[in-house]
């Protein structure tokens, strides 16, 4: 009997032998049994069946040597994984992965590359100071690993566990190997708050697809862990290694050059990375009472598009700040009772962990095609309204003022983003998400596969749909958040002579004030490549229809079939006459949410959902005697 056993274990200090195997403990050992292809996540254990081992009494040659592999995570701060490879180990080694071919091969810009190796440089800076260094490894983690495994001796691989479906195939490979090589694998959790597999079995095993359902979830369960310590000098001198001349060329930090990057046109860096600058930053933010009223509005003004008020985005997304240690910083600041609503701050953190939560099992999340939570919309294909979008060249200067400072610096303010995100969209252009998040994931910073998808399914309401959330004027949004100008002035300097009435429609300035700017429109500057009142009227229009085809679930978006309008449907967006001659405010189109669902929450017309015609809008211009478009008030969603 099982009890038999482990009483004959306690007495005897053997070690119960495993089918096809004898292996015995020293008596009187008191070492920590270790499996030889254990894996340790978070606070479940999963251990292969195998030999174990103690590393007391194998040979005098067994010690511990673990091996702790950066990938996101960029810090000594709040992080378990390495926390646990420090404890017990004779030594441990810190390595990154880092493929030289994918440097120069992919189409992340230098910013992003510039960032990164700042943040890795801080690190090694850390490290040195803890009397260790970074190890950063060159080539495919499929191939280094079984290299490191055999040269380094290697007995333990901590590292911080990826819910992204990317990341968990690829670490679901490396296993496989350390379970070849007999090492210990240990996974802790700290780039979410929570455990989205948990709040996953708490909906049913599936992930919730509304932000009001998620935040109704983790209501029910604890607080988040709170941070672990930082690592100390104390801790690393037990585990250090002795550093050699000859891996300082091997194993250092590339440069930019060294990575294949020309360097000769590149400007001053604004964003900084590095675990240093983002607790600098942190402490700079919450530092004092005066910038509470900053946090309690999520209004934008020009200080906060160009200071980067609320700019911690970059280094959560590559770990240099930790989003627990964000968490209970908000906390602390606001003193805030666990069950109240949401201050912007805590909302946008939560909102991050629900895009985590959608993504974790859907590898196909950041498509529309064959992605089962979004909704197969008929958007337009249109190259060229994309490249004057993604050029800042629509002839709006507060969307392309947005989109310049996108690609000179790598982080424009979430709510800009919306801004342009919208007008691409479902506001104007009728592009698809898709086209759209492929340029933010090309030039942020702070872009990733979970966050920037579901972001951007979210905005076009192709997905997590609760109601239809409003469109943004552009050009009455930016004139009540940059009412003087400054924002578009420095980043489209061709505008800079134009006075304050006319910086955010100068198409609208008579032909004298152009001259004496210097910057006649349609010449030096581009017209609008839209008219926004009747683009918004006809994009509006072509939503609602498009909602009301589909399977209905109080506005849930469920797996739909290729989704078309109707004839009748079509002559009702045919009406509107297209030239642009409509006059008044923006708001008057689209400040209400449109009325889709008729009562009790009901589609109309659900019966002709079968019906399927894709729609074809006519190409929309803009006339040259376009009205003034007058401000509206700034609306965000709820």
């Amino acid at each position: 009997p099982a009890e038999y056993l482990q009483l004959f274990e306690l007495i005897s200090g053997l070690q119960c032998p495993i089918p096809g195997q004898r292996r015995r403990r020293r008596r009187g050992c008191a070492g920590e049994l270790h499996s030889a292809a254990g894996v340790v996540t978070g606070t479940r254990s999963f251990v292969e069946p195998g030999c174990y081992r103690c590393r007391c009494c194998c040979g005098s040659d067994m010690v511990r040597n673990a091996v702790h592999w950066f990938r996101k995570g960029l810090r000594l701060h709040d992080n378990p994984a390495l926390q646990r490879a420090l404890s017990g180990a004779d030594t441990v080694r810190c390595i990154y992965i880092l493929d030289p071919c994918f440097a120069g091969s992919s189409n992340i810009p230098i910013n992003w590359w510039r960032f990164l190796i700042q943040s890795l440089e801080d690190l090694d800076i850390s490290l040195r100071k803890l009397k260790s260094r970074l190890f950063v490894v060159r080539g495919q983690p499929t191939d280094v690993f079984p290299r490191l495994f055999k040269e380094w001796n290697v007995t333990q691989l901590t590292f911080e566990y990826d819910s992204e479906p990317f990341g968990k195939e690829r670490d679901a490979a490396i296993m496989k190997l350390a379970k070849v090589a007999g090492v210990e694998v240990i996974v802790q959790i700290s780039h979410t708050l929570y455990d989205v597999d948990r709040i996953i079995k708490a909906n049913g095993n599936r992930s919730p697809l509304t932000y009001k359902r998620f935040c109704a979830i983790i209501r029910k369960l604890k607080l988040p862990k709170a941070p672990v310590n930082t690592v100390t000098l104390d801790q690393m001198e037990k585990c250090t290694q002795n550093m050699q001349e000859s891996q300082e060329e091997q194993y250092g930090v590339p440069s930019l050059e060294e990575l294949g990057f020309d360097t000769s046109e590149l400007g001053c860096a604004v964003w900084h990375g590095g675990e240093t600058k983002a607790l600098a930053w942190l402490h700079k933010h919450f530092e004092g009472k005066a910038c509470t009223a900053r946090y309690e509005s999520s209004n934008l003004n020009p200080d906060s598009l160009m200071s980067s008020s609320t700019g911690l985005c970059p280094y959560l997304c590559l770990g240099c700040l930790s989003c627990r240690k964000f968490y209970y910083t908000l906390l602390e600041f606001y003193r805030m009772d666990h069950n109240k609503s949401p201050l912007p701050l805590y909302g946008e953190l939560l909102r991050r962990e629900f895009f985590y939560t959608a993504a974790t099992n859907n590898p196909r999340f950041d498509r529309m095609e064959g992605n089962p939570v979004c909704v197969q919309i008929p958007w337009d294909k249109n190259q060229q309204a994309l490249a004057k979008w993604a050029d800042g060249q629509t002839g709006f200067p507060w969307i392309d003022a947005i989109m310049k400072q996108l690609r000179q610096e790598g982080w424009i303010h979430h709510l800009a983003r919306r801004a342009v995100g919208c007008f691409l969209t479902r506001s104007d252009l009728w592009i698809s998400w898709e086209e759209g998040m492929k340029v933010f994931n090309e030039l942020l910073l702070d872009a990733d596969f979970s966050v920037s998808a579901g972001w951007w399914m979210w905005l076009s309401c192709s997905a997590f749909f609760q109601r239809f959330l409003p469109c943004y004027c552009p050009v009455g949004f930016g004139r009540r958040t940059d009412p003087n100008g400054d924002y578009i002035r420095q980043y489209l300097p061709m505008l800079r002579g134009y006075p304050t009435k006319y910086i955010h429609d100068p198409w609208n300035a008579p032909v004298e004030v152009q001259a004496a700017a210097k910057c006649i429109i349609g010449v030096h500057y581009p017209r609008p490549m839209v008219n926004h009142i009747e683009a918004i009227r006809l994009n509006t229009e072509r939503m609602k229809q498009i909602y009301q085809q589909l399977s209905h679930d109080k506005g849930l978006c469920l797996p739909v079939m290729a989704l078309s309008l109707t004839d009748n449907q079509k002559s009702s967006v045919a009406k509107s006459d297209g030239h642009g001659k409509e006059t008044g405010s923006c708001s008057a189109n689209h400040d209400k949410t449109p009325n889709v669902f008729g009562k009790r929450g009901k589609p109309e017309n659900a019966e002709n959902r079968d019906e399927i015609e894709q729609i074809k809008i006519p190409r929309l211009q803009t006339p040259e005697d376009v009205s003034r478009i007058k401000a509206e008030p700034m609306m965000t969603e709820d």
